[in-house]
C-alpha cells in the first residue's frame, strides 16, 4: 500500500535506462509506488524493462528516436497512468524543455524546475550565478563569439586553459590548449561538437589547472529556499574527462576549505530556490590548496551511491518524496542540519563497456557471463548480467560497484577485492584497469589528479586474435554431458586424442580450454610469457618469426606472437593449448563452443580479428618448465613419438556393428559392401557430421512406413557420436556437434577410442570401415599409441587383393567368407518377446558406449513411449555410476555409459531386470502440461526457405514449390483449408527433445485423425528459420534454432529454447521450454504479430505463450482410441491410399533413384597450359566452386581474390601468390573440384599501363566466413 495519505502521484515512469532506471525503479517499489518503464528496440531485454510493472516501446535504438523522443515519453505516461516523471541523468535529465513539456502534460516533473535547468545547464549563466553567490571561481570567459574572442580571452586568462562546451558533458566538447596556436585550431572544432552533440550551442574558455583534482559537493533542496549539503567526494580519476573511480568523503582536503565549498554551494542553490537534487562541482588547486567553481549538474548524479553510502540517505527516495508536495515533500528536510554528517569512507568504481588497451574502444556484444560480489560493505547498481545484449548506441556504463569502510584503505581494500570477484565474459571491459587503479600508490595516498589514468591502460594478461584463422573456436574435454536428451550436443574438440595429448604436455588437466581450429590456424599476440603447445594437423607454426615445433611446450615470450599456418598435408584440425587453460566460463557445464546454438567458447562463436582471450593464471614458481621436463608418457613434457597420432589421407575406422543393420532394414550385401568399400570424404563436412561417398544401399524396406517414404527412415530414436548414419542414401558420421535425435537408420557407429579421427578426416581422404568385436575396441582413456592399433580380431579379416587403400572401390561385394562383421551379431544384443501388458524388447548395440532399448514394432503407439518413460524414470532414479545420459526416443531409449566404470555387458543385464519388473504400460499417468502457442501460418520466413532451396539445392521436388500443398496431396485432404483445420484442432503430445538441436521437440497428435503424414526433404534443406514448424513422418517439430532440416513446413511459432533468459514461460536453469507429454496446441496470429511477440520472448519479456499444468493418462487415452475407432480407421484408410498414389507417383519420375550429387565438373587434361614462368593455382582439397572473381586477361595483384571455394560448412577464398594476368580460368561457379585440381594459370606480369589497376585499388582484406550448419 502506498504511504502518502495525499499523494499527487502513485504510477513512476523512469524515462531513462541502464542501471539508473534500475535504481529508481528500486527506491519506488520501496515507497509503494507503481513503475514504468521505457525502452528501445535495442533494450527489449534489459533488466530496467523486466523490473517495472510495466513497460512501453519508444522506438529503435537510436537515443534521437526513442529516449530523447518527447512526444513519445508523454504518451507512455498518458497511455500508462503515469503521474510524474523521472528523468534520472544523462538524455533528458537536463533538459528545461522536456521539464516544461512534463508540467504542461499535468504530470510532475521529479527534479529540479525548468528555470533552474536553463541557469545551471549552460555553464556561461551558471558561472554568472555561482560568483553572484559569492562561490570561488576560477579564472574564465563568458560565451565566445568566434575565435577572435577566444584568443582575446586567453589574454586574461594565460595559458594553459580550457575550451569547453556550454551544454556539455560526459567530457564532450573539452580541449586543453597550451598555446595561442593550438587554441585557434581547437575552437573550430570544438564549436562544431557544441552544435552538433547539445540542444544549447556555445563555447567558453577557462583556466586550466594541472594535476587538478575534481571535487564536488551533493546538495538537495526543498524548492522553498531551504538547501542542505551531504558531504563531498573527490571525482578525480578519469580517463578521456570521464569520470572512472569515485570516492566520498573528498581525501586530503583542507577542513576550512571543504567547509567553505559546502556553504557556498548551499548559497549558490538556496539563492536559486533549487529544488530536488544537484551537484556543485569545483576544480581542486593541490598545490595552491584552492578551488573553484567548475559547474552544477541539476540532476541526480552517477555517483550519487557513495554519498548514500557516508551519509545514509537514499536520494532517489528522497527526490520521490519532494515531488509528492504536500507534507510528505515538507518532512524531508524538516529537522535535518544544514550539513548531513558523515561516517566512514565509500569508493565506487565504474564498470565501462570499453577496452584501455585499445585507446579505451567501445565493446558491444552479448555479455555470456556476468559475476557481482555478494559481500558485506559491497553495493553493486548494474544493469547488466548474463545474456544482456550490450549496445554501441548508448553510454558504456554497465555497473557501479560501490564499497565501504570506516577509512578509506578499508573502503579500497574492499574495492580491490570486490573488483577481484567481478567478471563480465563476451565483451571486453575495463575491469583490469579498474584493479590496477586500487593498488595505485599515488590512489592511495590521495596524490592522484584528472591526468593520472592517462597511460594506464589494461596491464592484465591478455592474447589478442589478429588473425583469426579458420572455425578457431574455444573447446574443452569431455564437452557437456546429460543433455543429450534435450538436444545439447557433447560438442568438445573434434580430434579429442590430439586435444588431449596437447594439454598433457603443458600439465594441464586433459580437458583444459583450448583453442581447435580448421586448416588454417590463428595469429595470436601475447602481452605476457606464456607457454602453449599446438598439436593436431601439421602446420608450419613460428613465434615472432621464428619456427618452433609442434607437440611440445613452447613459451612465447611477453610481446610476442605465435603465428600458426595451415595444415597442407594429411589431417584437418589443429589445436591450440595454453598453460593452465583459457579462462572461459562455463555454459550447462562446459566451455566449449557450439556455434549453431551460438553458446559456449567466446560469444558462442569462432573467433573475430581483434578478440581478447585469457589464460588462466598458474604457478610462477615452477621447479622446471614443461619442455625441461623428461618426455615420459601421461607427463608434462614433449608428447611422445609413439603416442602422436598417425595421420594419412587413406582412413581405416575401427567400427562396432549397430543398432541398425541387417537383415531388418539392410540387405547382407549392404552390410558387405559397406566394409569393402571406400568411401571419399565429402567436402560438404563439418562438425556435426563427416558426409561420405560410397555405394547406395539396396535397402532391406521398401520404405520407413509411418516414419517416412525412404527406407532409411524410422520414427526418431537417439544417436551416437561416431554413427554412420544413412540420411537417404547418403552416409554421414556424425560428428560432436551433431544431433541427438534422429529418424534414420545406423548400421554401425565408430567406436570411443577412433572418434579422433573424425576430426582429422579432409575432404578427398578415403575411409574404410574395420569391424571390430565390440570387446576388443580400444579404450578412449589410453593416450598412449595403443589407442591407435587397428584390430580386425582375427586372422579372416583382409583387405580385398588389389585394392589400394586410397582407391574408390565401388564395384561388387566380395564374398560374405572374405568380410568380417565384427560380433556377428547385426548389432541386437538380445530380443525378448511380446508378453501380457508389455511390448516386445530389442537391446541394440550403439556403439561401445551406447546401449539402444527398443520396443515394439516399428509403429506409432504412444504405449511404446510410455514403456520407454517407465525405463527413463527407473534408471534416473537410480543414479548409477558410469551412467552419462539417458536419451528417449520414440519407442526407444538410449543410455550412454562410460565403459571403464559401467562395461556394456553389466548395463546390459541390469536393464534386462529393470524391464522385466516394469509395471504394465496402461497403468502410466504422467505429468502433462498443456502449452498452448501462438503459428504464423505459411510463414513469410517459412515461404523464403522453400525458395532458397529451389534456388539451392533443387526446384524438382515433389514438396515444392508449397509444403503446405503437399501435404494435402500426401494425406488425401480436399484443400489446403483442411490442412490448417486439422494442424490447429489438433493436441500435439511431446514425445522427444532435441529432433533439430535445443529443445525442439517431436510430437504427435493425441487424435490419430489429425495425424498427418509426409516425407522430409532429400536432399536436407541448408536453412531453415528458427522456431519453424514442420510435419515430417508423423510427427510435429519446431525447430529450435536456424540450421538445415527436412520437416514440411507449415508454419513459424515464438522460441521454444532461449540461452539465458530464465523468466516465464521459461524456468531457471532450464533454457528449453517444453518438457516431455506436454501438449501442444495452437493458436492463429498475423505474421506482424508473430515477430512482435518472438521479440518480446527473446527479451525475456515473455508473451503469447500460455501453459497449464496438468496428466496424462494412458488407459484413458487408449479408452478414446477405441471410442473412436471406426472413423480413425477410416481416416487411415483414406491416408495410406494418397500415401501409396505419391510414392507411385515418385516412382514413376525416379525420385528413389535420384543421384545425391551433380556430377563433378572437371576440365580436360589437355586444354591445361602452364607457360613457362606462369603460376598454376590449384585447389587445396575438394570442394565446390563458390565464385570466380577473375576473368581472362585482367591483371591482378598479390593477395587479390581469385576463386572462392566452399567446404566444410565455410568459405574459403584463394588469392593471386603474386602479381601476375590471368592466363586461364578453369572451373565455373557452382562446380565441383578436387584436391590438386588446377582452377587459375597465372601469366607473368605485363608493364603496368596508365589504365592498369592498382594494387591499393585492388587489395581486399577477407575474413573467412563460418558456414557452419548442421550434416543431417
Amino acid at each position: 500500500m502506498n504511504r502518502f495519505d495525499t499523494p499527487l502521484f502513485d504510477t513512476l515512469l523512469v524515462a531513462n535506462r541502464g542501471e539508473i532506471a534500475c535504481r529508481i525503479i528500486e527506491s519506488a517499489r520501496k515507497i509503494g509506488l507503481r513503475t514504468v518503464a521505457v525502452f528501445s528496440e535495442a533494450d527489449r531485454g534489459a533488466r530496467h524493462v523486466r523490473l517495472a510493472d510495466e513497460a512501453v516501446l519508444l522506438g529503435p535504438a537510436p537515443a534521437k528516436d526513442s529516449y530523447l523522443k518527447v512526444d513519445a515519453l508523454l504518451a507512455a505516461a498518458a497511455a500508462t497512468g503515469a503521474g510524474a516523471i523521472h528523468p534520472g541523468y544523462g538524455f533528458l535529465s537536463e533538459d528545461a524543455g522536456f521539464a516544461e513539456a512534463v508540467e504542461a502534460a499535468g504530470l510532475v516533473f521529479v527534479g529540479p524546475t525548468p528555470d533552474q535547468l536553463r541557469i545551471f545547464g549552460t555553464k556561461h549563466t551558471a558561472r554568472d550565478a555561482a560568483r553572484a553567490a559569492g562561490v570561488p571561481m576560477i579564472a574564465g570567459s563568458g560565451l565566445l563569439a568566434d575565435v577572435d574572442a577566444a584568443v582575446l580571452a586567453a589574454r586574461d586568462i594565460g595559458f594553459p586553459l580550457m575550451l569547453k562546451a556550454t551544454g556539455g558533458g560526459g567530457g564532450i566538447g573539452m580541449t586543453v590548449c597550451r598555446t595561442e596556436d593550438e587554441l585557434t585550431e581547437s575552437y573550430p572544432r570544438v564549436a562544431r561538437l557544441a552544435g552538433a552533440s547539445f540542444s544549447t550551442a556555445g563555447v567558453f574558455a577557462e583556466r586550466y589547472v594541472e594535476h587538478a583534482r575534481h571535487v564536488e559537493v551533493q546538495i538537495f533542496g526543498d524548492g522553498e529556499g531551504r538547501v542542505v549539503s551531504l558531504g563531498d567526494r573527490d571525482c578525480s580519476l578519469q580517463r578521456r574527462h570521464q569520470k572512472v573511480l569515485e570516492e566520498a568523503p573528498a581525501p586530503d582536503l583542507p577542513e576550512a576549505l571543504r567547509d567553505e565549498l559546502h556553504r557556498s554551494s548551499r548559497a549558490l542553490c538556496g539563492s536559486l530556490d533549487y529544488r530536488s537534487a544537484g551537484t556543485v562541482e569545483f576544480v581542486y588547486d593541490p598545490v595552491r590548496q584552492e578551488a573553484s567553481f567548475l559547474e552544477v549538474n541539476a540532476r541526480l548524479q552517477v555517483e550519487h551511491p557513495v554519498t548514500e553510502a557516508v551519509t545514509g540517505v537514499d536520494l532517489v527516495e528522497w527526490m520521490l518524496r519532494l515531488a509528492q508536495g504536500g507534507d510528505e515533500a515538507a518532512g524531508v528536510l524538516a529537522g535535518r542540519p544544514d550539513s548531513i554528517p558523515v561516517s566512514g569512507c565509500a569508493v565506487e568504481a565504474r564498470l565501462y563497456a570499453e577496452d584501455p588497451a585499445r585507446n579505451f574502444q567501445p565493446s558491444s556484444g552479448t555479455v555470456t557471463n556476468a559475476a557481482y560480489p555478494e559481500t558485506d560493505g559491497v553495493r553493486v547498481d548494474a544493469w547488466v548480467e548474463t545474456g544482456s545484449e550490450v549496445s554501441t548506441s548508448y553510454d558504456p556504463l554497465l555497473a557501479k560497484i560501490i564499497t565501504t569502510g570506516t577509512d578509506r584503505n578499508q573502503a579500497f581494500d574492499r574495492l580491490g577485492a570486490a573488483l577481484k570477484a567481478t567478471r563480465i565474459d563476451g565483451i571486453e571491459t575495463n575491469l583490469g584497469m579498474l584493479r590496477a587503479v586500487t593498488a595505485l600508490d599515488v590512489v592511495r595516498d590521495a596524490a592522484h589528479s584528472t591526468g593520472t589514468l592517462n597511460d594506464l591502460g589494461d596491464p592484465e594478461p591478455r592474447i589478442t586474435v589478429e588473425r583469426p584463422g579458420l572455425q578457431t573456436s574455444v573447446q574443452d574435454w569431455p564437452g557437456r554431458a546429460g543433455l543429450w536428451q534435450v538436444g545439447v550436443p557433447p560438442s568438445g574438440p573434434m580430434d579429442d586424442l590430439s586435444f588431449r595429448l596437447g594439454n598433457q604436455a603443458l600439465g594441464n588437466s586433459e580437458g583444459a580450454p583450448g583453442l581447435e581450429f580448421t586448416m588454417t590456424g590463428p595469429s595470436l599476440h601475447f602481452t605476457h610469457a606464456t607457454t602453449v603447445c599446438v598439436a593436431g594437423a601439421p602446420a608450419t607454426l613460428t613465434v615472432n618469426g621464428e619456427d618452433v615445433p609442434a607437440w611440445e611446450p613452447v613459451t612465447v615470450p611477453a610481446g610476442g606472437t605465435l603465428d600458426v599456418g595451415t595444415a597442407d598435408g594429411s589431417g584437418l584440425r589443429g589445436y591450440i593449448l595454453f598453460q593452465g587453460g583459457l579462462d572461459v566460463p562455463q555454459y550447462l557445464g562446459s566451455a566449449s563452443t557450439f556455434t549453431l546454438g551460438q553458446f559456449g567458447g567466446h560469444g558462442g562463436r569462432v573467433l573475430r580479428a581483434g578478440d581478447v582471450l585469457r589464460a588462466v593464471a598458474t604457478d610462477a614458481a615452477l621447479d622446471a618448465t614443461p619442455a625441461a621436463r623428461p618426455a615420459v608418457p601421461g607427463q608434462p613434457g614433449p608428447v611422445p613419438l609413439d603416442s602422436r597420432p598417425v595421420l594419412t589421407s587413406a582412413w581405416e575406422l575401427t567400427v562396432v556393428e549397430g543398432p541398425h543393420g541387417a537383415p531388418e532394414f539392410f540387405q547382407r550385401e549392404d552390410i558387405e559392401d559397406l566394409y569393402a568399400a571406400s568411401y571419399e570424404v565429402h567436402f560438404n563436412s563439418a562438425r556435426t557430421g563427416v558426409r561420405l561417398i560410397g555405394p547406395k544401399p539396396r535397402w532391406a524396406r521398401s520404405d520407413g512406413g509411418e516414419a517416412g517414404l525412404h527406407p532409411s527412415n524410422i520414427h526418431d530414436t537417439a544417436y551416437s557420436v561416431g554413427a554412420l548414419d544413412f540420411t537417404g542414401d547418403t552416409p554421414i558420421l556424425l560428428g560432436p556437434d551433431g544431433p541427438s535425435l534422429g529418424g534414420f537408420v545406423c548400421p554401425v557407429t565408430v567406436v570411443t577410442a577412433d572418434r579422433w579421427k573424425l576430426g582429422q578426416l579432409r575432404p578427398g581422404d578415403t575411409v574404410r570401415f574395420v569391424p571390430v568385436q565390440a570387446r576388443q575396441a580400444p579404450s578412449a582413456k589410453d593416450l598412449g599409441p595403443g589407442r591407435q592399433l587397428v584390430l580386425p580380431g582375427d586372422a579372416g579379416w583382409s583387405r580385398p587383393a588389389g585394392d589400394a587403400a586410397g582407391s574408390l572401390n565401388f564395384g561388387p561385394a566380395l564374398p560374405s567368407a572374405r568380410i568380417r562383421r565384427g560380433d556377428g551379431d547385426d548389432g541386437v544384443l538380445g530380443r525378448v518377446p511380446e508378453g501380457p501388458g508389455r511390448p516386445a524388447v530389442t537391446y541394440r548395440r550403439s556403439g561401445d558406449d551406447n546401449l539402444l532399448v527398443e520396443y515394439g514394432d516399428m509403429v506409432l503407439d504412444l504405449s511404446l513411449r510410455a514403456r520407454v518413460h517407465a525405463l527413463h524414470q527407473h534408471l534416473e532414479e537410480l543414479r548409477m555410476p558410469g551412467i552419462v545420459d539417458l536419451t528417449p526416443g520414440i519407442r526407444s531409449l538410449q543410455v550412454k555409459i562410460d565403459p571403464a566404470v559401467l562395461p556394456a555387458p553389466r548395463l546390459l543385464g541390469l536393464v534386462q531386470e529393470i524391464e522385466a519388473a516394469l509395471p504394465a504400460s496402461s497403468e502410466l499417468v504422467v505429468p502433462s502440461r498443456t502449452v498452448r502457442l501462438p503459428l504464423s501460418w505459411d510463414d513469410p520466413a517459412t515461404r523464403e526457405a522453400i525458395q532458397r532451396y529451389m534456388a539451392g539445392v533443387r526446384d524438382d521436388a515433389p514438396w515444392c514449390p508449397w509444403n503446405i500443398e503437399f501435404i494435402r496431396r500426401i494425406n488425401g485432404l480436399e484443400s489446403v483449408n483442411d490442412v490448417f483445420d486439422t494442424v490447429f484442432n489438433a493436441e500435439y503430445l511431446v514425445l522427444g527433445l532435441g529432433d533439430v538441436y535445443l529443445g525442439a521437440p517431436v510430437a504427435t497428435p493425441l487424435d490419430p485423425r489429425h495425424r498427418l503424414v509426409t516425407t522430409k526433404y532429400n536432399p536436407a534443406r541448408t536453412w531453415t528459420p528458427e522456431n519453424a514448424v514442420g510435419i515430417g513422418g508423423a510427427y510435429m517439430c519446431i525447430y529450435g534454432m536456424e540450421g538445415p532440416g527436412g520437416y514440411q513446413f507449415v508454419g513459424r511459432t515464438t522460441q521454444v529454447w532461449s540461452r539465458y533468459a530464465d523468466a516465464a514461460p521459461f524456468e531457471p536453469g532450464s533454457p528449453w521450454l517444453l518438457r516431455f507429454f506436454d501438449r501442444i496446441s495452437w493458436y492463429p496470429v498475423s505474421p506482424e504479430e508473430l515477430l512482435d511477440l518472438r521479440a518480446d520472448m527473446a527479451a525475456g519479456r515473455g508473451r503469447g505463450v500460455e501453459i497449464e499444468d496438468g496428466t496424462f493418462s494412458l488407459a484413458e487415452h487408449e479408452d478414446f482410441l477405441a471410442r473412436n475407432s471406426e472413423s480413425i480407421a477410416v481416416f487411415r484408410e483414406q491416408q495410406a491410399a494418397a500415401f501409396a498414389v505419391e510414392r507411385q507417383a515418385w516412382a514413376d519420375a525416379g525420385e528413389f533413384d535420384r543421384a545425391d550429387a551433380a556430377a563433378a565438373v572437371v576440365p580436360d587434361p589437355e586444354e591445361l597450359v602452364v607457360p613457362d614462368g606462369a603460376t598454376l593455382v590449384a585447389a587445396p582439397f575438394a570442394a565446390s566452386v563458390w565464385k570466380v572473381d577473375v576473368t581472362a586477361g585482367e591483371h591482378v595483384v598479390k593477395g587479390q581474390p581469385l576463386v572462392s571455394l566452399e567446404a566444410m560448412k565455410m568459405e574459403t577464398v584463394l588469392a593471386a601468390p603474386c602479381d601476375g594476368v590471368v592466363q586461364q580460368v578453369l572451373p565455373v561457379a557452382g562446380s565441383q573440384v578436387v584436391g590438386g585440381e588446377a582452377l587459375v594459370v597465372l601469366g607473368l606480369p605485363v608493364e603496368t599501363s596508365a589504365t592498369a589497376p592498382s594494387a591499393e585499388g585492388l587489395i581486399k582484406q577477407l575474413e573467412n566466413k563460418e558456414l557452419e550448419e548442421a550434416a543431417v
